[in-house]
């Protein structure tokens, strides 16, 4: 008995489901998306602000190795310290975004956020000391722990589902675009002109989201209805009856818990999305992929390819077209099928990137460290030109792949699982796990080229993205075509049954 009474309600929901889509397509055939695409590239000036302060490194410590102020001059663990200290401070604003984000709400967290950009840019160009370095990339690290936070929410609970994938994907679009345009001013403008450069893009921000209105479910999480209708109406335009979505979301949000506590952790609904979020976040930064992105010219210096500037500009444009490329069909592909597809693409490229290191590297001469103390005798020993592009394409390939699902999908995912009660810690959670991840893995890259080749840190790398691809198919859910609530729902239905 006590079983069927568990599972009636899910055979009703079933048989409701034609209907409910029915009316949700006839309402979203009204709706007219011109307001929310400005919402969403308001929003996403955040990411690309993200981006600017990941790519800032790159371009920044090579010039910071040999400037000739020895108050500011880096030396080899000083610039490991001036690349890596980013991620300690976005995994601190990670939590600090979690908590912020349900007592101010997603636009004055967005709002509050640009503010450590702009000061710790500002620190950068007003530079004495390595100290003021370390500070200046702490605060942008801060910030933009809690731009990847906010932003992915601010976008799921605005964007509805025949869109949620473009526009959750152009988080990470926007954050590989300041990226590679870090990289492209990196090649015209000294290191303290390209930190005022990277300021812009959050001051923009800041003047831009003072015209969006606040989203509807978080109005609505604070019962104010009617602030949450003219948010929707914003969003969807004059067309749409309002009224009803608005209605729906109350429906959904008065059917559940209304606060967290440790005892929900016992909920599938809690659980499994706060598993799978986590693990994600972890098996995305294992792919390498900023450590990679930190170190890239680098890199390409340790293949003995003579543009390394130019060829880390490359892979930086080649990230940015992918990632459009899986914005672009997100919607209609899926994510779980991209996440597999970019799985097996990295796990190739990055297995052909060893055998490179492991063909042309002298091993008495294979590390990171080696190439920034002994270029000279590095560039020795050229290897033929056909096998540095083989070094370049396979770059290249990982970045595509990478792009096409690791980059994106994560926290695309991440902003649809959860339900509201614990949408902010679940993914403050998230973005910790991804960014202490990636501190460590940025940290100790120099320390793993050092101790098993470079031909052996990628191949270590090769086999974690397999990894990717086993835990995609088996546990990660395809959310695709569906609203918010219904994901959530399924998870616990999922476990009722």
């Amino acid at each position: 008995m006590d079983d069927y009474e568990e599972t009636r309600p899910l055979l009703v929901n079933d048989e409701q489901t034609d209907e409910d889509r029915a009316q949700q397509n006839s309402y979203l055939d009204k709706v007219k998306n011109g307001k929310l695409y400005l919402a969403t590239f308001a929003a996403v000036l955040g990411p690309l602000s993200f981006g600017f302060v990941l790519g800032y490194s790159s371009p920044a410590i090579p010039e910071l190795r040999i400037i000739q102020d020895p108050r500011l001059q880096l030396s080899k663990d000083e610039a490991s310290w001036f690349g890596s200290v980013v991620t300690i401070g976005a995994a601190l604003g990670g939590l600090l975004g979690g908590w912020i984000v349900e007592k101010i709400g997603r636009k004055l967290s967005l709002m509050f956020c640009a503010l450590p950009f702009i000061c710790g840019f500002t620190i950068i160009i007003a530079a004495q000391n390595h100290w003021m370095l370390y500070v200046g990339r702490v605060l942008t690290g801060l910030a933009s722990g809690v731009t990847s936070l906010v932003v992915p929410l601010y976008i799921s609970e605005t964007a509805h589902e025949r869109v949620r994938g473009t526009m959750g994907s152009c988080v990470q679009l926007m954050v590989v675009i300041g990226i590679m345009g870090a990289y492209i001013a990196g090649l015209f403008l000294d290191w303290r002109w390209l930190a005022i450069a990277s300021s812009i893009p959050p001051t923009l921000m800041l003047v831009f989201m003072c015209f969006m209105p606040e989203t509807p479910r978080f109005l609505l999480s604070q019962g104010k209805r009617r602030e949450a209708e003219e948010a929707l109406r914003f969003f969807r335009g004059p067309d749409a009856p309002a009224e009803w979505e608005c209605a729906k979301i109350e429906e959904a949000y008065k059917n559940e818990e209304q606060s967290f506590s440790l005892a929900d952790l016992k909920d599938p609904g809690v659980f499994k999305p706060l598993g799978i979020g986590i693990m994600m976040m972890l098996l995305q930064q294992l792919t390498g992929i900023n450590a990679i992105m930190f170190y890239a010219e680098t890199i390409f210096e340790q293949a003995h390819f003579k543009s390394s500037d130019v060829a880390t500009v490359i892979v930086a444009a080649t990230q940015v077209v992918f990632t459009a490329i899986a914005a672009a069909i997100m919607d209609r592909a899926g994510r779980k099928i991209l996440l597999i597809l970019s799985g097996v693409t990295m796990c190739v490229s990055e297995a052909v990137f060893g055998v490179y290191f492991m063909l042309t590297v002298n091993h008495n001469n294979s590390s990171l460290t080696s190439v920034l103390t002994d270029t000279q005798s590095s560039l020795a020993e050229q290897p033929p030109t056909d096998l540095a592009w083989l070094a370049v394409g396979s770059m290249g390939l990982f970045i595509a792949g990478f792009a096409l699902g690791w980059g994106p999908t994560p926290w695309l995912v991440m902003s649809e699982i959860f339900p509201t009660r614990v949408r902010g810690l679940g993914s403050a959670l998230c973005v910790l796990t991804n960014w202490t991840c990636a501190f460590i893995v940025t940290k100790t890259f120099q320390n793993l080229m050092d101790a098993i080749t470079s031909a052996g840190t990628f191949w270590m790398f090769s086999a974690l993205c397999a990894l990717n691809v086993i835990f995609t198919a088996i546990f990660v859910p395809e959310t695709k075509g569906k609203t918010l609530e219904e994901i959530q729902a399924r998870f616990k239905g999922a476990y009722q049954r």
